[in-house]
């Protein structure tokens, strides 16, 4: 059996894939391991661009846009190695990264996922590791309140207590790097498809945990990660997938309540957005941009109050 399987779900990213695939070219001789491309019905030519230059992967082209969430689970099911990775297509392996996290779990049978530490594309850190979040996080996470946060609350969920290079159990990593093991796909299944995109990770890190797994930060492996390049295409619909995941990771784990009020709670966040944009437009302030904002708001409640 191959020692990993890397799978990289592609959006019109073509230049940061082959990056990446670059990088993991470079850095992946020591192991046995084979790269599944899922490409999401592309059109800038990634598709050709890999069929040339990387004849060696896998590539699984599909007829329509299938989201992460369901592009992770078709290269799920074509995997065949002992380790599966699932890796965004704008990130690039630093040094022998891959081969430290596949060593990671040859030598703790009892890991079932490991995330490494990872940069921004300026070097700077990029925080990916975190403990589970509650009703509490909800109300400052990504909100207009994250700045009166207690310090305390967002130190707790992005386990700032735990240093760059540690080696240290959280409660779950980002999706950008993520490796587990093939049995426990076997185990638990794949990606909920409900998630169309964010929190997929999360409530995967969830499921795992539940079914007596650890999840480990592994600080001396290294990767860099650019950042939302397929998203940032979307950018009102990544905000609806990122508040409707929210609310859903909610509702399954804790319950219908507590999905209702963190979408009454968000509902309120974002009117009182359009309200301050709404506001500045109408005293002549950068009135373009407050316009494009207000449309964006308007969308985002929309799909909140009629999911």
């Amino acid at each position: 059996m191959l020692d990993l399987s890397i799978i990289i779900v592609s959006w019109n990213v073509r230049d940061f894939l082959a990056a990446c695939l670059t990088s993991i070219q470079a850095n992946s001789a020591a192991l046995d391991c084979e790269v599944i491309v899922v490409d999401s019905a592309s059109s800038d030519d990634s598709v050709e661009m890999l069929r040339s230059q990387f004849s060696w992967v896998k590539l699984l082209p599909q007829a329509e846009n299938v989201g992460f969430t369901k592009g992770n689970n078709i290269g799920l099911k074509a995997a065949q190695g002992r380790y599966v990775l699932l890796l965004n297509p704008d990130t690039e392996m630093i040094e022998d990264a891959l081969v430290q996290m596949v060593r990671y779990l040859d030598a703790h049978p009892d890991v079932g996922i490991i995330g490494p530490r990872t940069q921004n594309t300026d070097g700077s850190p990029q925080s990916t590791r975190r403990r589970f979040p509650t009703l509490i996080t909800a109300m400052f996470d990504s909100t207009w309140l994250a700045p009166y946060a207690p310090r305390r609350v967002l130190d707790d969920y992005y386990a700032r207590d735990v240093e760059e290079m540690a080696t240290a159990d959280v409660d779950w990593v980002q999706g950008s790097a993520l490796m587990t093991r093939r049995v426990i796909y076997e185990q638990i299944g794949g990606l909920d498809e409900r998630y169309v995109m964010f929190s997929e990770e999360l409530d995967w890190c969830k499921r795992i945990r539940s079914a007596g797994w650890r999840t480990v930060y592994l600080g001396g492996a290294r990767i860099v990660h650019h950042g939302g390049k397929s998203t940032e295409q979307v950018h009102a619909l990544k905000h609806i997938y990122f508040q409707q995941s929210k609310i859903r990771y909610f509702g399954k784990f804790h319950g219908a309540l507590a999905a209702l009020w963190v979408r009454l709670f968000l509902i309120g966040n974002y009117v009182e957005q359009l309200g301050v944009e709404g506001i500045k437009g109408l005293l002549g302030s950068k009135r373009d941009l407050r316009h494009e904002r207000v449309q964006m708001y308007w969308q985002v409640i929309r799909a909140l109050v009629h999911p």
